[in-house]
């Protein structure tokens, strides 16, 4: 196989460790701390021109690998994927559910935001939840988690957080749909969202941001009282069991594998509000939360009752940290830290640097019982220019993400531990992606077994990659095969992406199960059958119960008073799947998906009289025109 520029010239530089440092710079600005010259040479092309469009350099031999040549790249019309992918919509709120190795967008699912074609937050459901969890007008999602049972994907559910709003949501798989948010007390700026396994006891949702703790008026300008919490919801009922507050601000997780602990990055131990304080100390923290402790406590009642939730003192100086069993142990590692994510096998908690070229290997299984967490870190490779996220390939190899030198690096997890601290001998090969990576997900990466062939690096920039649009230029997402440790990491596609995505979790096909049309018993509206169609008036309120299917409604017209309040509840009692109706009556916000054997229901004041067609919005048949019945709103006497 041939790659571009195999003889680039960057291995040698990667490989070749460098004593100088540029101590001045690092003086000026916390970005060049600990930074050889080299590398800060690389990081001025990156950000600036960032003209290198290399490939692949370095290479190793493996015998579980398989060549790209051996694998399905190109899925032809009418084949299916092996694989989905649940990637986070950024601003839109959404999920964007990709097939995998294709690339081609399978769906959009709606999450904190309406969306029209589905009718998601115009019908009551739908709306009510979305008023329940706060009635923001918008979300940003950052980080799909999908639940798994004995560490691996059970195809029940994802969950996504909201980093602008502080919320949580769940999506259920056999619809694809969203069914819960919660909108999480005491929390502002939800960054992380993670399961602890392996059963998905809890998705954990990491705050962000620090705020005085009740946020009730006091201590409104003193950041020193200022606190951020983790929030433990309970998936089967999205309720929040209990949240711990922490020192500094919190940014990702990463749940392991026993049940035990869960850990989240940290960045402002200096508990500031500028940007310039809070990048002043030398390090920052994983924070390595024991959930059982934090259970005990809970249970002994050791908390505070804040917004309806208990509230546990995690800090460092808190009684709960004393003694022999703390229930939040905090480990130095480099500044600013971005992403943690625990090894396929559960031994290892991996930190990314970020303002730091160098990884923190945490070795799980020491760190109960070390009298210095500090003692529990095992590595400390040295990977390359804002390091950012990592990812596994289960053949005992790790993959992270370079965001100023725009690279995805692959690197020896074991190697690394092996080697002196800050050793780039555990780096295997590098690959340009482009440009400035953020997140990478690969292949069943957060389960115990990951299938090690595809991996995604989602870019924060695409600069002459697509078609121009405009200022404001798509993202990129990128598929790469790492199935090949012989041949080496190669580069597949590009996919334009709407702003900004962030993470990803790719699921084997295999253990998904969506359902082609609705049951019934899965939801509480009632069923409306051809025999069931009626109408009923009390007291100024008007409920309409009628079904739709290919080419009618069950009424052909429906009549009601100026400033009634109507309800309607509509069945799409076809069988066929993919035969999708929709009731849209446009004059009064409304467009209600109905997909075969679903019910929907919608709720609206008739509040100006007249004729208002209510009509199909999806093409279901050749009379797809005629299939329509008439409002008639008669004026109020």
């Amino acid at each position: 196989m041939t790659r571009p520029n195999d003889s680039d010239d960057r291995l040698t530089e990667t490989n070749s460790p460098t004593e100088s440092t540029l101590d001045t710079d690092s003086e000026r600005d916390p970005l060049f701390a600990r930074i050889p010259r080299r590398d800060f040479m690389k990081a001025g092309a990156a950000t600036g021109a960032m003209a290198s469009l290399a490939g692949c350099t370095g290479l190793l031999g493996g015998d579980e690998s398989t060549s790209l040549e051996d694998v399905k790249t190109d899925v032809k019309p009418g084949d299916h994927d092996d694989y989905y992918a649940f990637l986070s919509g950024g601003h839109t709120g959404e999920i964007r559910v990709y097939g995998l190795p294709s690339m081609r967008q399978l769906m959009r699912i709606p999450v904190f935001g309406r969306e029209s074609a589905r009718g998601y937050g115009y019908d009551d459901r739908t709306s009510e939840m979305l008023e329940d969890a706060g009635g923001y007008s918008w979300g940003d999602t950052h980080h799909p988690r999908v639940s798994q049972t004995d560490n691996d994907y059970d195809g029940r559910w994802a969950f996504v957080n909201d980093k602008a709003n502080g919320r949580m949501a769940r999506i259920n798989l056999k619809y694809f749909e969203t069914d819960a948010i919660v909108d999480i007390p005491n929390q502002q700026g939800t960054h992380g969202a993670c399961c602890l396994l392996p059963d998905t006891k809890y998705v954990f949702g990491v705050g962000e941001f620090r705020v005085p703790m009740p946020n009730d008026g006091q201590d409104l300008t003193d950041p020193e009282n200022y606190t951020s919490v983790i929030a433990a919801i309970n998936p089967e009922t999205m309720n929040v069991e209990w949240e711990v507050l922490v020192d500094g601000n919190m940014d990702n997780g990463d749940g392991g594998k026993e049940g035990r602990w869960f850990f989240t990055t940290g960045y402002n131990s200096e508990h500031a509000t500028t940007q310039s304080e809070m990048s002043s100390s030398d390090t920052d923290w994983v924070k390595a939360f024991d959930v059982p402790a934090i259970e005990e406590a809970v249970e002994a009642g050791e908390y505070d009752e804040m917004n309806g939730v208990p509230v546990v003192d995690g800090t460092r100086d808190s009684a709960l940290n004393e003694g022999d069993r703390p229930i939040v142990r905090y480990i130095d590692v480099s500044k600013s830290p971005h992403g943690v994510s625990v090894t396929p096998d559960g031994q290892y908690a991996i930190a990314s640097g970020k303002l730091d070229p160098t990884a923190t290997v945490i070795d799980i299984e020491t760190l109960a019982e070390a009298d210095d967490p500090n003692e529990s870190i095992v590595g400390r490779p040295r990977l390359g220019m804002g390091p950012l996220h990592t990812a596994y390939d289960g053949r005992g190899h790790a993959y992270t993400t370079l965001f100023i030198d725009s690279q995805v690096v692959k690197w020896d997890i074991e190697a690394a531990v092996e080697a002196s601290e800050e050793s780039t001998d555990p780096v295997i090969e590098k690959i340009d992606v482009h440009y400035n990576p953020g997140h990478l997900i690969a292949s069943e990466s957060y389960t115990a077994d990951p299938q090690g062939d595809w991996l995604i690096s989602l870019n924060k920039l695409s600069k002459e990659r697509f078609l121009p649009v405009g200022p404001m230029h798509p993202e990129n997402d990128q598929l790469i095969y790492i199935g090949d440790d012989e041949e080496g990491m190669s580069l597949v596609k590009d996919t334009p992406s709407y702003a900004e995505p962030h993470d990803a979790s790719i699921v084997s096909a295999e253990k998904l199960d969506p359902a082609k049309v609705y049951d019934p018993e899965d939801y509480d509206e009632e069923f409306v059958d051809t025999e069931d169609v009626d109408i009923s008036r009390e007291d100024g309120r008007v409920h309409v119960k009628m079904y739709s299917t290919r080419n009618e409604f069950g009424f052909e017209e429906v009549t009601v008073t100026e400033g009634d309040e109507v309800t309607m509840t509509v069945t799409n009692i076809e069988q066929t799947p993919d035969i999708l109706h929709s009731i849209a009556i446009p004059e009064h916000d409304i467009n209600m998906k109905l997909a075969p054997q679903e019910t929907r229901e919608v709720t609206f004041t008739a509040d100006e009289p007249g004729v208002y067609w209510m009509y199909c919005a999806f093409f279901c048949s050749a009379l797809h025109l005629e299939m329509r019945s008439r409002l008639i709103v008669e004026p109020a006497e």
